[in-house]
């Protein structure tokens, strides 16, 4: 099963105990003692870091759902550093057109167009010749492994420009489509996704890549023209001309460890599957091939990993699979950066991340005991109730009886 100290030997079998234990003392989500024996399709592993104290199918390669966002972040951070913006080139193209080259940058949310805009203005700029959109880097056609079609947020497309995580939110009322957001005005295709939506208030992606940098390049001409920049021609997408001069480089506001950090509080894919394209940069493109070998063969020499599969950064495929040991080969290089995962609600001894696919239900982070943190990875591939996970991981906060040998 595993190898630990010889002074010492993990406990193993714990999930079936944990419910069992549960049922017992009579948590609402624990479920029958059947239910309980039948829980087979999972791990459960706990460290101190520097031995197992609970290794329940520590090497079982099992599909993480969102806890690869665990694994993105941590490749992110390696690869950049925490204090890294990411950037956003405005050109003049001879004719005049204004070109916007998309870098990738995952948190352009409307405010940050507000920024460039008045930057733009502030150089100088005061009429154009219509917009040239270059979000080449990633192309817009980019199949992301386990996406759906819904028209939920976290189903959005993934460009290398994109405005609001490529989503659009919406106020439907007397068969009136407006924007719910002031900063953000409304736009010909975010009409068009309204109609058809019940009265209310939604949040909706833009559907694919092409629409969703038409989109920005909507919402760009109208914060234009709110500044009182004319935009006198048509929009253009490709690739920038060669000939156009660079007149503004946005910086972010937002450094990566903030984007990490409410990647994780939020679940957002968007944001997790840009910094997985990006991890696989090459010559100015990224594919989604490209990163996945570009991530594996990272995660291969950082820590000599040979059985696991990275499909996406999101964790959205059944495609990936990693282990509970694996996991917590992350979390070590993690613990740093600990204050970046989310604290579970009501317990402030757990900071861990979530993980839920249809019949996944995963959890993985610190929880505290006395002052020590201990890094934890629990893996269910199988159908169990949502709030399993979270009295898990307060029980192994709180109970000494899980690590008596």
């Amino acid at each position: 099963m595993c190898v630990s100290s010889s002074a010492s030997r993990p406990r193993a079998g714990l999930l079936v105990g944990l419910l069992l234990g549960l049922a017992l003392v009579g948590s609402a989500i624990a479920g029958p003692v059947e239910q309980a024996q039948a829980l087979q399709d999972a791990s459960l592993v706990v460290s101190d870091g520097r031995q197992l104290l609970i290794a329940d199918q520590p090497d079982r390669l099992l599909v993480p759902a969102s806890t690869m966002k665990l694994v993105t972040a941590l490749a992110a951070i390696e690869h950049w550093g925490l204090k890294h913006r990411f950037e956003t080139g405005f050109y003049l193209g001879r004719d005049d057109r204004l070109w916007v080259r998309g870098g990738g940058d995952p948190y352009l949310v409307s405010e940050e167009l507000d920024q460039a805009v008045s930057a733009l203005k502030a150089a100088g700029v005061r009429s154009v010749a219509g917009l040239g959109l270059d979000a080449e880097l990633f192309g817009t056609q980019v199949v992301i492994p386990g996406r759906s079609s819904s028209n939920n947020p976290y189903d959005a497309p993934v460009t290398a420009l994109a405005v609001n995580f490529n989503t659009v939110s919406l106020l439907v009322s007397s068969g009136r489509i407006t924007s719910a957001e002031a900063q953000t005005p409304i736009t010909p295709t975010a009409q068009q996704l309204g109609r058809g939506l019940g009265a209310g208030k939604h949040r909706v992606n833009l559907v694919d890549g092409k629409t969703a940098v038409q989109h920005f390049g909507e919402v760009l001409k109208a914060k234009l023209q709110q500044a009182g920049i004319q935009v006198r021609g048509t929009t253009e997408i490709g690739a920038l001309p060669q000939s156009a001069t660079l007149i503004y480089n946005h910086r972010n506001s937002r450094t990566l460890e903030q984007v990490i950090k409410n990647m994780l509080e939020y679940s957002t894919n968007f944001v997790a599957n840009g910094l997985f394209l990006m991890l696989g940069e090459q010559g100015g493109r990224a594919s989604m091939a490209n990163s996945q070998r570009a991530v594996e063969r990272w995660a291969r020499q950082t820590f000599g990993w040979r059985d696991f599969r990275i499909e996406d950064g999101a964790g959205l495929s059944r495609g990936n699979r990693l282990s509970g040991r694996q996991m917590l080969d992350v979390l070590e290089r993690l613990r740093p950066h600990l204050d970046l995962l989310p604290q579970q609600d009501n317990d402030a001894d757990v900071r861990a991340k979530t993980g839920t696919l249809s019949g996944v239900s995963t959890y993985a982070g610190f929880v505290r005991r006395g002052r020590d943190w201990l890094p934890f990875s629990l893996m269910i591939n199988q159908p169990v109730a949502y709030g399993f996970r979270l009295e898990v991981a307060s029980a192994l906060a709180r109970s000494s009886a899980l690590f008596k040998q």
